[in-house]
């Protein structure tokens, strides 16, 4: 179950007031918990720690976020809304 939460995985929440929100993944699993940031209401400065028992994976990976992830390099809340705008347009 753990292993669809990676760095720059798309998951959504199922539980809690944010139900149905899109987010990405900023940080790997640690205690069953994982950091996710949808660069709007939770920045990347200060991500949602979420229960990974409250998300569901949406199946989807934003490829050049995850990359910078992975490589520390600097990712901009603008990217991550646009690429959870575009991929929740696409899954509707």
């Amino acid at each position: 179950m753990t292993t669809d939460f990676k760095q720059g995985s798309v998951v959504y929440s199922v539980k809690g007031r944010d139900k149905g929100v899109f987010y990405v993944c900023v940080s790997p699993v640690k205690d069953n918990y994982v950091f996710v940031s949808d660069g709007a209401t939770h920045k990347l400065n200060k991500p949602k720690r979420k229960n990974i028992k409250h998300i569901k994976s949406a199946g989807a990976s934003l490829d050049g976020i995850a990359a910078k992830l992975i490589e520390n390099k600097k990712v901009f809340d603008s990217e991550l809304k646009s690429g959870l705008r575009c991929f929740s347009q696409s899954h509707r």
